[in-house]
């Protein structure tokens, strides 16, 4: 009998790894921080976004959101990073309107495709693009900007990077007013807003979070915004259309996104975090004086919206002749 109890003893201890393993191996997620990777400098829109909104996600996922800036090459290189990375649901990016949509149809190469290897999330939402200028150039209208430009062609211009939604928006408004302008890139907004303020840029075209403290405290002058109607953090500031270039009018949005094959339970999981946090009032209402919209989305509405404007975009990039190396 107790050879047969030692030898029932010895087979349960073989069987237990096995049956214990399991559970042990299977944490539930997330068990550590997710890193949030913006792909512009910090201080830009992107950035004061991610950190708002990615603060308040942190309370419904358990574990906090790190910011990591990776700016460069209009986006590029910080959602190449995205593309790239372990689909755990550890590393998410904030992609937009010119890294998802822009970019492949303006960069000579791509390091990733925004169709094929990256799984949507969810709509961040839209900001507003405005076109302002510095003390370098003493103008305070569109049609003030118009005539000094054609009067002075090869008029520089700053934006937050090659091929971004705010590029776009000028080679739209040197299209529409027939003005010869001279882009100047810079690696996000905030070095480039540093300049303008300094006065050794005359314009900008910048994301209306960014620049909107130095607008707000007289530093900057805001001639215009590219969006449909006028921005509620700038009532008495017209629209391009309104100045008479509906041309030039444009609205960049934003987006969550993960690598492709991101398992559909981690995507649901963050989808609910976020979609949460922008649906907050009072998110949705610091953003939205600093002239961004909160709105979340499914992350098949956003997988749509990414594609189309993917082919809408591909059409206004050659039409245009926006080319970069």
């Amino acid at each position: 009998m107790t050879s047969r109890r030692h030898a029932l003893a010895l087979l349960a201890a073989a069987a237990a790894p096995s049956g214990l393993a399991a559970p042990a191996r299977a944490q539930a997620w997330p068990s550590r921080p997710i890193r949030f990777v913006v792909p512009y400098a910090a201080g830009g829109t992107t950035d004061i976004v991610a950190r708002l909104v990615g603060e308040e996600a942190k309370a419904r996922l358990g574990q906090p959101v790190v910011i990591e800036n990776r700016g460069g090459a209009g986006g590029n290189i910080g959602m190449d990073a995205v593309a790239k990375a372990a689909p755990d649901g550890y590393t998410i990016g904030f992609g937009a309107i010119s890294t998802n949509a822009l970019n492949p149809h303006v960069y000579a190469t791509m390091p990733f495709d925004p169709r094929r290897d990256f799984t949507a999330i969810s709509l961040l939402g839209t900001s507003t693009i405005v076109l302002e200028v510095g003390p370098a150039l003493p103008v305070r209208s569109v049609a003030d900007l118009v005539a000094h430009a054609k009067a002075n062609p090869e008029l520089r211009y700053a934006t937050a990077g090659a091929g971004t939604s705010m590029h776009l928006a000028a080679v739209l408004f040197a299209r529409a007013t027939g003005t010869s302008l001279v882009h100047v890139p810079y690696r996000g907004s905030a070095p480039a807003i540093n300049d303008l303020v300094g006065g050794h840029l005359p314009a900008m075209f910048d994301n209306l979070p960014a620049s909107f403290p130095q607008i707000e405290a007289g530093k900057l002058t805001a001639l215009a915004v590219a969006s449909r109607r006028r921005a509620p953090a700038l009532p008495d500031v017209p629209t391009l259309a309104e100045a008479g270039y509906p041309e030039a009018t444009i609205e960049p949005w934003f987006g969550i996104y993960g690598p492709a094959g991101l398992p559909a339970e981690i995507v649901a999981q963050l989808n609910a975090a976020f979609t949460a946090a922008l649906a907050k009032p009072e998110i949705a209402t610091k953003l939205a004086t600093v002239g961004f919209t909160a709105e979340g989305s499914t992350p098949d509405a956003l997988d749509a919206l990414s594609r189309r404007e993917y082919d809408r975009f591909g059409a206004v990039a050659r039409e245009a002749g926006i080319k970069l190396d």
